[in-house]
């Protein structure tokens, strides 16, 4: 067991655990562990009982307001456990800051962090604030409510319907999001060619409507990875990547996104991949497994995603990230989902089936690169088995015609065909 970003040692009681009491309260809860040194061994405190009031009273006279904790005796009363849960009456501050914790540090949160919790602690989002600009028109969210729901009439009444506007502060965040143009970031999407230093194309869709910024991403995701084939007097259009879980990926992002800061949504595209990253992480009260998981959704952006809805661009809410996994089930490489603390970064594979592969040819394949040849001293090393065997499973995959070979003797390189 070792201090984490839910875990603190504290060998002794010193006012310097007030400031993570702070940040356990801002976002996800926490412990701290009085008695034990940094390394995680047992020091113990001389008077518990004492020490436990010593605690109540410097929480109860320092943070404000009054967090949700609870103290505990253990290790045959020899430490203390302080258990801090998440609270609803955010920020919760010492000395009249706010804290957060960053990995094991408990640091200051910056000035767009303090808003957001005094947004939170009144159960507001960023979308339901008023926009600065009241004077917008919204074509491409009326001609698609027309299109997808045969919605004729398009009216204030619509708006507030769809919780974009009120009489009070007229049009919100959402509505800015969604009008035909605005002041916001979108997404910019590069195409690599073999190395990152060749660009084959930039496109970069900011300051319109979310609905143009989703629509144009995917035109541009088809020129690269979708191609058509003639089976005799018919055409039948091929995918390199789904274009179900792009759709999902650019949706997911969009919504669940932060949008007080301005910085695109960022979409690369590579011969063997495309990568997706959005900032922000997760919002608050979701792990990350619970994430990857699909078990719960909480909604960033409620209103937004509630349009998406509604238009057909997403299913039921938060199934994305299931739904991107299940179009992959009979790949040979799976989706992957990468979570920091300020971007969530979703990668999709080129999609090929198995091809009657082995697992261990399912292994060596997945080390095996689409644009970079290999030999087999660069291989091995990453192979479970060895180099004898390595290269006996390249010369059957070559065989079956799923990988190319190149070259004889020592100069042999191999690649995915």
């Amino acid at each position: 067991m070792g201090e984490s970003r839910t875990m603190e040692f504290k060998e002794t009681i010193t006012n310097t655990f007030l400031k993570t009491v702070s940040a356990f309260s801002n976002y996800d809860g926490g412990v701290i562990l009085f008695g034990i040194d940094d390394n995680g061994h047992v020091k113990g405190l001389p008077d518990v009982k004492q020490s436990c009031l010593d605690i109540e009273n410097k929480i109860n006279d320092s943070i404000s307001p009054q967090p949700n904790y609870a103290l505990e005796i253990q290790n045959s009363g020899q430490t203390i456990k302080l258990t801090v849960k998440s609270g609803v009456q955010k920020p919760y501050l010492y000395k009249s800051k706010a804290y957060k914790r960053n990995d094991t540090a408990t640091i200051e949160v910056d000035t767009l962090e303090f808003s957001r919790l005094v947004l939170e602690g009144k159960n507001i989002k960023f979308e339901e604030l008023p926009y600065k600009e009241q004077d917008l028109s919204f074509e491409t969210l009326h001609r698609k409510l027309k299109e997808r729901i045969q919605i004729e009439t398009f009216n204030q009444d619509i708006l507030k319907t769809l919780n974009l506007y009120d009489n009070v502060n007229g049009y919100n965040h959402a509505a800015g999001l969604l009008a035909d143009k605005n002041d916001f970031p979108g997404i910019d999407m590069v195409k690599f060619g073999e190395t990152i230093s060749m660009i084959e194309k930039r496109a970069t869709f900011d300051h319109m409507s979310l609905l143009d910024v989703y629509e144009k991403s995917i035109e541009v995701f088809r020129d690269y990875y979708q191609y058509e084939i003639i089976q005799g007097a018919d055409r039948k259009k091929m995918e390199k990547i789904p274009e179900a879980a792009f759709r999902e990926a650019i949706a997911n992002a969009l919504i669940h996104r932060v949008w007080d800061v301005e910085s695109q949504i960022r979409v690369l595209m590579f011969d063997d991949r495309i990568e997706v990253i959005s900032p922000g992480g997760l919002p608050s009260g979701i792990t990350e497994e619970e994430y990857l998981s699909g078990k719960i959704s909480v909604l960033r952006n409620r209103n937004l995603a509630n349009v998406f809805y509604r238009l057909g661009f997403v299913e039921i809410f938060g199934t994305g990230i299931t739904r991107i996994k299940q179009l992959y089930e009979e790949g040979l490489k799976n989706p992957d989902f990468e979570v920091s603390e300020n971007t969530i970064k979703i990668v999709l594979p080129i999609f090929e089936k198995n091809l009657n592969l082995t697992e261990d040819e399912r292994t060596i394949y997945k080390l095996l690169s689409r644009t970079v040849r290999k030999s087999i001293r660069e291989i091995a090393p990453y192979a479970p088995f060895g180099k004898s065997k390595t290269t006996q499973l390249l010369k059957d995959m070559g065989q079956k015609g799923v990988v190319m070979v190149e070259g004889k003797g020592r100069g042999t390189k191999y690649m995915i065909k």
